[in-house]
């Protein structure tokens, strides 16, 4: 399986309009730890700013997260007023096929937006959903991801290499 991510990005905010359209992006599943806000679950304003701009162009948006914790969610949510879905169980396909159906989009038409590879990219993968990788908020992981984070790590050298090539 292919691990690695269709598109790199520093942060969400990166991500425009143009880009979307040019790869037949029509919808965003969001993931919410480390993408959206940061360990004590702030969102900046610049985040909540982009997701206002690409609802405002037509971006369907959708939180798609691991956590099972209904009040962080919501409280998120109420910034950026988009549905979601708990407890996806990333990178397994249930979750990402329930977004496809809540959004009313072919797979080939999202992209799922994340910073983690192990979860969001190869979930996305296995849904044939465009890939946005994007560096953690923060550098402190909670333990189950922290591990990972060293591969992860090598995996974007990699991908800077190569965007380097192509520039």
């Amino acid at each position: 399986m292919n691990i690695y991510p269709d598109a790199y990005f520093k942060k969400v905010e990166d991500i425009n309009v143009e880009f979307l359209n040019k790869n037949k992006i029509k919808a965003l599943l969001l993931d919410v730890d480390n993408t959206l806000v940061d360990h004590t679950q702030k969102m900046a304003e610049s985040v909540i700013k982009w997701a206002k701009e690409l609802k405002g162009q037509g971006v369907k948006l959708y939180v798609l997260s691991n956590t099972n914790d209904k009040q962080k969610i919501e409280n998120i949510i109420k910034k950026i007023e988009v549905p979601y879905q708990l407890f996806s169980m990333k990178p397994l396909k249930r979750g990402f096929k329930k977004a496809q159906k809540a959004l009313g989009e072919k797979s080939e038409n999202i992209a799922i937006v994340g910073d983690q590879i192990f979860t969001d990219v190869i979930g996305g993968k296995r849904c044939n959903m465009y890939t946005i990788l994007v560096d953690p908020i923060n550098e402190k992981d909670f333990w189950y991801t922290a591990w990972k984070r060293p591969i992860e790590n090598k995996i974007k050298s990699k991908i800077r290499v190569q965007q380097k090539n192509v520039k």
